[in-house]
Formats: structure tokens, C-alpha cells, sequence
């Protein structure tokens, strides 16, 4: 406890969210709980509550009558609810993985299900949930090989968490594979597919792109590298630098993942004596600008739409990736590097439709990105074969919503309502 305490007085320092509601972590309240026995939601941070809103909104159109009540476990995830959500559902911060800490949190929202997202297997979360009769859905669920070997490890606690889960909507067959050897009963999972095909995007998002790409240059060869993490920017700065050698007007878009880098990153491009620009200080930038730091929240989907190609991060490094389809939905040729076991089954699909590059390292990104830069035609085909894929694969949301209306004993969905909520 004196662990946490000190660690979370120190992330709160650079996370206001976080600074204000730190009492949340451990099962404290100020305001009393809204609406009675909510359908609890738990998503992590940014990706994994973007991939919720599809299915909060689902949820709201199927059970009128609850409440969404959904946690997140950082602050930029807290944020990501706020701008996507508003006041259409509760949030709240995931209570420390305590005892003490989940039942207060437990006793204080009174939730009817909990949906937990992808694989967070909090065992005194769950161990809580389950003695009080809560059904247990591990939604969007995904194990890679790299995380089995680890549950594996502690095989015998690991196969006491996934047995007290209700149903496992497990993303690909590999993953339900991966359960199933972690100790799950086959019984009660299913391959759904994933959530992150039903991308929830605003219907304008291509006129915004236009606004921007007027912004930033109509007519300049646009790389964004986006979400990258530690160590990341400088390879993204090589690669961009032999890109340069031949595009002299082309333009990155440098997208850092975590906002409290947004500093370092400008740092080390000053220290790299490139020309930057940040979106904090201007919306637009001119010739002579090399890089475009967007340092903003909520802006990635309009963003995304104005380049012309883009490398998805934490690939390069071994982080394990992020988010590869919401390029893909946009039409765009997507890079990555070849650390991508969070997405191992996504990449793949994309990959072996020609719609995705997987590069090695920094040259390898550099060549992949300027053979797509400089053929506009190829460039538009290979988008246009990405996005047909993202469509043809949605769907998870509205049969995760026949999961839950399973176990909270409502009646199926109809064939009708399934088709009408996918289109």
C-alpha cells in the first residue's frame, strides 16, 4: 500500500484527472452512485475505451432502462470518456486490485454485469465480482502467446481467474485456443471477432482532413507516425530523414502516444535541428516546416484521413503495437514495425491482403513509405483494399450485446435488430 500510495501521488503531479480523483483507486467516493445496478464497463486506458464506445452505444439502444457505469484505469483514458461520451454514462477509476479497495467500489456502484475489457484478468476483481453472483464477460478478449506463457506461470491462480469468468468473447481462434489451454471452459466462449471493426468515427472526419491537409500543405507528401513510444521518434526521425533526401517538401506528422512526452519530443527534434511545428501553438505550419508534433488530444481519426500513408507505432520497439485498423477504416496504406503481438491476428489480415507493410527497422520504413508516397495510384488501391477489409470484418459489437442480454436473461436479439445495429 505504501507502494502505491507514493506511486500514484507521483503520477498524479502531471495527470490533473488523476490528481483530483486519486481517492477512486482505492474504493472512495465523493458523490453518490447515479441510476441503480449499471452495466459495468472496464477499459484500461485510450484504445481500449475508443473500442467500448461502439459498444457503450450498442448497449444504451438495447437496455434504455441502465445505466453505463465505465472505469478506466489512466487518466488519458478518463479523458478519452469525457470527449466520446459526456454524460451519457458514469465514469469512474478502476479501484486498486484489493480486496477492500474492489468491494467499497463494488457496495457503492451496486453494478448488474461487468464486461471487462481484452485481458485484464484483475483476480481479486474478478474473485469479488463472482462470490456476489456478478456475471463475468471478458469482452474484445485477446491472449497473446507472449502474455499465456506468463498466466502460465502462476497456472493454478491463472485458471482459478478465467474459471470465474461468465463468457469469454474471445477476438480470433487463436485466442480462444490460448483460454481454453489457460483453463477456460470451452462452453462458455465464443469466437466473436474483434471490436475494434465496428470504429466508431464521425461522419465528417474527411471534411475535417481536408481543413487540415489545407493546414498543413495540399500538395506535400504527408508520413504521420503515430502513437510512438519511447525510443521510437528518433528511428522515426532517421527514416524520415532518407525520406526527405529524395521528397524534399514531404511532411511528418509525429503523433506520440502518452501526452506527458509531448515536451521530450520536442526536445529531441530541436536537438535534431529539425524544423517543427506543435498543433498546441498553431493549427498550421509552411514549407519550411519539417515535422508537425501533434500534441493534442482527440484529433488522431481527422488526422490520420489527411496523410498519405501511416506508420502505426510501438511496433518498432517491442512494445507490441497499437491500433492498426483506424487508418485502415480511412482508407490509408498502414506501416508498422515488427513488434505487433498485441495485433497479431489484425496485422496478419491486413498484411496478407497487401493493405500493410511490416519494416524492419528505420531504412526499411523509409523505402516502404516513399514507394507509397510517390505512386498515388497504388497508394489509393491498397487503402481502398484496407478499408473494405475493416468493413467486412464488423459485427463483434452487436454479438457481444447478444451475450450480455443472455446472461442478464433478456430475450435474444433479432435477426432485424442485429442487421439494422451492424449497418
Amino acid at each position: 500500500m505504501p507502494a502505491l500510495l507514493a506511486r500514484l501521488y507521483l503520477r498524479s503531479r502531471h495527470a490533473g484527472t488523476t490528481a483530483l480523483r486519486w481517492r477512486e483507486r482505492l474504493g472512495y467516493y465523493r458523490e453518490p452512485a447515479k441510476g441503480g445496478a449499471p452495466i459495468w464497463i472496464h477499459a484500461v486506458s485510450v484504445g481500449e475505451t475508443m473500442a467500448a464506445v461502439p459498444l457503450v452505444r450498442a448497449l444504451q439502444e438495447q437496455f434504455e432502462d441502465r445505466s453505463i457505469l465505465l472505469t478506466t484505469t489512466t487518466a488519458t483514458g478518463a479523458d478519452t470518456v469525457a470527449r466520446m461520451l459526456g454524460d451519457s454514462v458514469q465514469h469512474a477509476f478502476f479501484p486498486y486490485d484489493l480486496p477492500s479497495a474492489v468491494q467499497r467500489f463494488v457496495e457503492h456502484f451496486r453494478p448488474r454485469i461487468l464486461l471487462v475489457m481484452e485481458t485484464e484478468l484483475w483476480p481479486n476483481t474478478l474473485a469479488v465480482c463472482h462470490r456476489r453472483g456478478l456475471p463475468i464477460v471478458l469482452a474484445n478478449a485477446r491472449l497473446s502467446a507472449r502474455s499465456l506463457r506468463g498466466y502460465l506461470r502462476v497456472a493454478a491462480l491463472s485458471r482459478e481467474i478465467v474459471r470465474s469468468i461468465d463468457h469469454i468473447a474471445a477476438q480470433t481462434s487463436d485466442d480462444a485456443a490460448r483460454f481454453i489451454r489457460l483453463g477456460a471452459d470451452p462452453q462458455r466462449l465464443a469466437v466473436i471477432g474483434s471490436l475494434k471493426f465496428d470504429l466508431d468515427l464521425p461522419a465528417s472526419v474527411h471534411e475535417q482532413a481536408a481543413a487540415v491537409r489545407r493546414d498543413l500543405g495540399v500538395n506535400r507528401p504527408l508520413l504521420m507516425a503515430a502513437s510512438t513510444r519511447e525510443g521510437e521518434e528518433a528511428l522515426v526521425l532517421d527514416a524520415f530523414a532518407h525520406i526527405t533526401a529524395q521528397l524534399p517538401h514531404a511532411l511528418l506528422l509525429l503523433v506520440p502516444r502518452h501526452p506527458e512526452r509531448f515536451d521530450e519530443v520536442a526536445q529531441l527534434c530541436a536537438s535534431r535541428g529539425v524544423r517543427f511545428r506543435r498543433r498546441s501553438q498553431s493549427a498550421q505550419c509552411d514549407e519550411q516546416d519539417q515535422v508537425y508534433l501533434l500534441d493534442s488530444m482527440g484529433e488522431l481519426p481527422r488526422h490520420y484521413a489527411a496523410a498519405d500513408v501511416a506508420f502505426v507505432g510501438g511496433s518498432l520497439l517491442p512494445f507490441g503495437g497499437h491500433n492498426v485498423l483506424e487508418p485502415a477504416v480511412l482508407g490509408r496504406p498502414v506501416l508498422v514495425g515488427p513488434h505487433t503481438f498485441n495485433f497479431t491476428e489484425i496485422v496478419r489480415l491486413l498484411e496478407d491482403a497487401g493493405a500493410l507493410v511490416v519494416v524492419a527497422d528505420a531504412r526499411a520504413l523509409a523505402q516502404a513509405a516513399l514507394h507509397w508516397l510517390r505512386d498515388s495510384n497504388e497508394r489509393d488501391r491498397v487503402g481502398g483494399v484496407a478499408r473494405d477489409i475493416v468493413h467486412r470484418h464488423r459485427g463483434a459489437t452487436h454479438r457481444t450485446v447478444g451475450v450480455v442480454r443472455e446472461l442478464l436473461g433478456v430475450a435474444p436479439l433479432s435477426h432485424q435488430a442485429v442487421h439494422d445495429g451492424s449497418r
